[in-house]
């Protein structure tokens, strides 16, 4: 089941991450679009990316999330997991920064640049990269390498191998 759980987690990892970083993309030339049938096949495009890939992406892994902390509640202790969190809720934010403002852009009731679109597209990357670091080191774990095995560590136990 943890397994299962897993591949689905992933799956809607790049279902929303791949669809942001693609929409930041193509706003970024919607802005400098000059041609009303491109910037209105551009805007239904950003539109299909989101609703149809990005938000179902992050329902997803927002689910499995749940699920796989609740087959493994000991996790709730470890730093790296805080981490991710924070970083998946900056990421919840810059998705809907993405959302409000490519709407209102393409109902033509703001003007964005070419230069926001670019810095949400880079503090999207940099938010993933950080949560792949946290997720696949794990620094600030409770676990340490005995031996080329990885054990949790329970500071009661260590005393009393010590004497």
């Amino acid at each position: 089941m943890v397994a299962w759980t897993l591949v689905f987690h992933v799956i809607g990892l790049v279902f929303w991450l791949g669809s942001l970083l693609a929409v930041t993309h193509i706003l970024a030339s919607h802005t400098e679009e000059t041609s009303p049938e491109v910037r209105a096949s551009l805007s239904h495009l950003e539109s299909k990316l989101l609703k149809g890939l990005a938000h179902p992406g992050a329902a997803l892994m927002v689910i499995t999330g749940i699920l796989l902390i609740s087959e493994d509640t000991h996790v709730l202790r470890e730093a790296w997991l805080h981490g991710k969190l924070l970083l998946v809720v900056i990421l919840i934010i810059l998705d809907l920064r993405v959302t409000f403002r490519a709407r209102a852009f393409q109902e033509e009731k703001i003007e964005m640049t070419r230069r926001e679109c670019m810095a949400l597209h880079g503090a999207i990357s940099l938010v993933f990269f950080g949560i792949l670091i946290l997720v696949l080191i794990k620094p600030f774990g409770l676990h340490r390498r005995v031996a080329g095995l990885e054990r949790p560590v329970n500071p009661v136990a260590e005393l009393h191998l010590r004497r």
